[in-house]
């Protein structure tokens, strides 16, 4: 356990500055990733037209490329050697733990995370229900955290982790917390100096904080799927503002005349203000008179400059080109599938990471509930719903084959129907035990059977 004033000098001095550095930077990421986006830079003396054509350029581009990353990511069982048929009747220890939390749709938001800023975190502290243990999952945002690791590349687990909560009096409550304890401190306010509350104790061996990693290399970076893209998604925005400027002020005909007196009375003036009406005609008793049109200025140029800015985005962030436009027409399932491919291969490798991380979650929350045979499965695994977007009746057919042909069990096939979750292949397993009349007899006969008492042994006598 460390002492109070280590814990404090550690904040202070470390900790906390170091949080502020690196949520200045998230904050940059979160504007672009929702819908916030830095201001298009304006002449000092922009007209509130002006001003206000620029906030109608901005549009979340960002967010779009999270959300279609996010929206093919989704948990929906686990699987460990440990489980055999006991998932007939009963779920797992780590998948009742995920349930009792909520993760289905806590799930989500960690994800997110992840993918927008470049790393997200799970805490994992002991806890209890009406069961008994039960561990408590949480998922932290990184603008509220930050975890320290000795090798940020290769530890499973950080040294030190805080999390900053808003003082309700201002200020702010860091809870810090090691491989032992979480130690609550106070901050009245910027320079102030930190002042220790109270500590609990959490016996996890490790510091609880597992980390979701979207992007993360051998130096210890984890790239989000949004600063990268910053620069693409503002020349989008410029491009719009481009375009609303001219068809603001230059998309219309403009009718001239010269060679025209100007009106020397007020009556004459009045006349000319007058808008002409399709009808109408130009009359001028001046021979040298001459009428003209100036052509409005042709849109065409900033919309398909528009749109290669936007398959540009779409190239670089792996997201289908009409997810971002909504352009989809006329495409077989063939094309559809060659358009989604490259997001399928991001989303692979994403799933990939953060499973790990949903398996490294579970382990530990294995552990505080005294499972400790599957605290040490390292052959546990989540399984993701699978989300690509194809008719039932394809799916269904090529499954068909599959056991036709290649004689896999049906019931190995069910969990891939599209929009099937496991809880929906229980249930199936469930209701075909009970539709088995054979199964449902020797499960009658067994239940009815009574214990017979076994004769002693015999000892053969000697001859």
């Amino acid at each position: 356990m460390m002492q109070r004033q280590a814990v404090v000098e550690l904040v202070r001095d470390s900790l906390y500055p170091k949080w502020q550095t690196e949520k200045d930077r998230l904050d940059r990421i979160d504007a672009w990733y929702r819908w916030k986006a830095e201001d298009i830079k304006l002449p000092r003396r922009a007209t509130p037209e002006l001003k206000r054509l620029a906030e109608m350029s901005k549009v979340p581009w960002l967010g779009l490329v999270v959300s279609s990353a996010s929206q093919c990511m989704y948990v929906d069982g686990y699987r460990s050697p440990l489980d055999g048929e006991a998932l007939d009747t009963e779920m797992s220890p780590p998948w009742r733990t995920w349930h009792a939390n909520g993760m289905g749709q806590r799930q989500i938001p960690v994800h997110r995370a992840a993918l927008a800023y470049g790393y997200s975190f799970v805490k994992v502290l002991p806890g209890t229900d009406h069961e008994g243990k039960r561990s408590v999952l949480r998922g932290v945002s990184p603008r509220r955290a930050f975890a320290v690791y000795a090798d940020p590349a290769e530890d499973d687990w950080p040294m030190y982790a805080i999390q900053v909560e808003k003082a309700p009096k201002g200020g702010a409550l860091v809870k810090f917390y090691d491989e032992t304890d979480v130690h609550y401190v106070s901050i009245d306010g910027v320079g102030a100096k930190p002042e220790w509350i109270s500590v609990e104790t959490h016996d996890a061996g490790v510091c609880p904080w597992v980390r979701y990693a979207n992007m993360l290399d051998l130096d210890g970076r984890c790239d989000g799927e949004v600063e990268p893209l910053i620069s693409a998604a503002s020349r989008i925005n410029k491009t719009a503002f481009d375009r609303l400027i001219t068809q603001h002020f230059s998309s219309w005909k403009i009718r001239t005349v010269a060679g025209m007196a100007q009106p020397d009375d007020e009556e004459a003036a009045n006349r000319k203000k007058l808008e002409l009406r399709q009808e109408d005609l130009l009359v001028a008793e001046d021979p040298d008179t001459k009428f003209g049109v100036l052509d409005e200025t042709p849109l065409n140029g900033f919309i398909d400059s528009w749109r290669a800015d936007i398959e540009a985005l779409a190239a670089v962030s792996q997201t289908p080109t009409h997810a971002l436009t909504g352009q989809l027409v006329n495409l077989s399932a063939e094309a559809l599938a060659a358009a989604r491919a490259s997001l399928t291969q991001k989303v692979t490798e994403r799933q990939k990471s953060f499973g790990r991380s949903h398996v490294q979650a579970l382990r530990l929350a294995a552990q505080l509930e005294g499972h400790q045979d599957y605290a040490d499965d390292v052959f546990g695994r989540v399984t993701w719903q699978d989300m690509e977007i194809r008719s039932i009746a394809q799916a269904v057919d090529a499954l068909g084959k599959a056991a036709q042909m290649l004689n896999i069990p049906p019931k190995a096939l069910w969990g891939r129907i599209p929009g099937v979750e496991k809880s929906d292949v229980d249930e199936w397993e469930q209701m075909a035990k009970e539709a088995d009349p054979v199964a449902a007899m020797a499960a009658n006969l067994m239940a009815k059977a009574k214990p017979v008492d076994a004769p002693p042994p015999t000892v053969p006598a000697k001859l």
